[in-house]
């Protein structure tokens, strides 16, 4: 029974590692979709997101039939448990990407972000997807400090939000509320990306030490 356990959480872990790179693959391309107007890109990020929420649904479904079949209890059931809610902050995670391409998509064939703000979001997406590049290979092989970490990143993705709200709200803004708003809007969406890479670092925390990340701001 206990073989067949842990074949189950190996199963579970292969499907979370698809996901996530999945999603930093799904990011990536939302990325170049924004700041090179490129059409395919933006269509392919969201017409793949199907797939990683097909992979959502399994870990679902292999979750479920685990807790059926092997009554895990303590540290077993937190496992899996754990599991359930790491792929739900990966699914998000792809929505996310998926609303960065829209917003590519929408504005084609002009870019989606004006000149001033690419530096920007180029660094953003340069964080978030060093951030998702971590927590793949953490998913991986998981480690407590390397995943309580992430929150550093994550201020990164902070101050340049800040930035660019700064940019977005200048008296000399040239172009207008609608470009305004969809800046703001993306700068939420990796903003809120990076967030739920710094959730799956906690729920590592979690799984390895049983103790919850505190807020320490």
């Amino acid at each position: 029974m206990r073989e067949e356990f842990q074949a189950d959480l190996n199963e579970v872990s292969r499907l979370l590692v698809t996901m996530a790179e999945a999603v930093r693959a799904a990011m990536r391309k939302a990325t170049t979709a924004l700041l090179t107007a490129d059409l395919k890109a933006a269509q392919s990020v969201i017409e793949r997101d199907a797939e990683v929420d097909e992979i959502y649904k399994q870990v679902e479904t292999k979750v479920a039939d685990t807790i059926a079949r092997q009554a895990p209890v303590a540290s077993d059931l937190r496992m899996v448990i754990t599991a359930l809610h790491i792929s739900a902050d990966l699914e998000r995670m792809g929505d996310l990407a998926e609303h960065v391409a829209k917003t590519a998509q929408r504005r084609h064939p002009s870019p989606a972000v004006p000149a001033e703000l690419r530096p920007v979001f180029k660094g953003m997406a340069e964080v978030a997807d060093r951030m998702a590049e971590q927590i793949t290979d953490l998913l991986a092989k998981p480690n407590s400090e390397l995943a309580a970490q992430l929150d550093q990143a994550d201020d990164e993705v902070d101050e340049l939000e800040r930035q660019l709200f700064k940019i977005l709200l200048d008296d000399d803004w040239p172009y207008g509320a609608e470009t305004a708003i969809d800046g703001a809007l993306l700068g939420r969406f990796y903003e809120r990306y990076a967030d739920h890479v710094v959730n799956i670092g906690e729920q590592l925390v979690f799984l390895i030490t049983a103790e919850r990340v505190t807020d320490q701001s």
